[in-house]
């Protein structure tokens, strides 16, 4: 592993995460944290980790180059997971979202070639392959179809962290998660907002007809997944990481209803989002075979932990 890496976007859900994993599980590793504490970054997902030594946090955007390069100049290898990535939020200003996640990832990809960084792991996600009809999945290889202005900014920044690595050689690795679930998430995603509002007795908003099909992955899992794409992945590779855990939106709701102990009355059906995507389901097979990664965390048990943490 790597001695000191870059992290972009750590103070946020996924990259908390992944910092609070990586320097439990590395001894003798740092971690530099740029975030531009956002409404969706929190120093305090970091927990014990946000003043240990290791962990040096630095307060800024990725689109200021200079911050950028002289923080790579420090650094072997960056995970960039800094992004605007609330799909709402999109479809009421999308121009946030182009400046960070395409313009933001084309500085640092710029950076990173001048600075001759060892690797670049670009997390993306499986929203740029766009929607999904009740059979097959997603795979390396799928053709991106986003429709949303959040995922066509991330298929964007993914493009552009390709093209970085057949034009220049940058040795860049994407990583396309499915939906993720697990501590600190923000509360206005789908999980967290139906634990809040149950724990409440307020009712449960699901968006259509409640059967739009997500694939949910915990996101220590995800962390994993990432850490052996970091160290052992092929550059210039996509790898797809899923949970083969598909859910309707109206059965989370009636799962976490039925963990409470609350009655499903309080679940309410409202106008369905724009451009809503139907079904999203990932292949994992090529990081399952090539890296041997597999998920550890069932839904059972970590949508029970939550719940815990929540009650708490």
């Amino acid at each position: 592993m790597y001695s000191i890496l870059l992290v972009t976007g750590g103070a946020g859900f996924i990259g908390s995460n992944f910092i609070r994993y990586m320097l439990e599980k590395y001894a003798k590793l740092t971690i530099v944290n740029l975030d531009a504490l956002t409404y969706a970054g929190n120093l305090d997902h970091l927990g014990p980790w946000r003043n240990d030594p290791r962990h040096e946090f630095v307060h800024g955007d990725i689109l200021d180059a200079s911050l950028v390069s002289s923080l790579m100049a420090r650094v072997e290898a960056v995970v960039h997971f800094a992004a605007e990535s609330h799909v709402d939020r999109s479809i009421a200003e999308s121009s946030v979202f182009v400046k960070t996640n395409v313009l933001g990832t084309q500085v640092l990809l710029d950076v990173a070639k001048q600075q001759g960084i060892k690797r670049f792991v670009h997390i993306s996600t499986d929203e740029v392959y766009g929607s999904l009809g009740p059979e097959g999945y997603f795979s390396e290889t799928t053709p991106l179809a986003p429709n949303s202005p959040y995922s066509a900014s991330k298929a964007g920044s993914d493009m552009l962290a390709r093209a970085y690595h057949e034009t220049y050689g940058l040795p860049v690795l994407i990583t396309r998660c499915s939906n993720n679930y697990g501590p600190n998430q923000h509360p206005e995603k789908l999980i967290p907002t139906l634990i809040s509002r149950a724990l409440r007795d307020e009712s449960l908003p699901i968006y259509g007809d409640g059967q739009n099909v997500r694939d949910w992955l915990h996101v220590l899992d995800h962390c994993r997944g990432i850490e052996m794409v970091l160290e052992h992945g092929r550059v210039g590779e996509v790898y797809n990481i899923g949970g083969h855990n598909e859910w309707h939106n109206l059965d989370i709701a009636k799962k976490i209803l039925q963990l409470l102990g609350k009655p499903e009355s309080l679940i309410t059906f409202v106008e369905d989002r724009l451009g809503h995507d139907r079904r999203y389901a990932i292949d994992p097979t090529k990081i399952q075979t090539e890296l041997g990664w597999r998920p550890q965390v069932t839904f059972e048990e970590g949508i029970r932990a939550l719940i815990e943490e929540f009650v708490r």
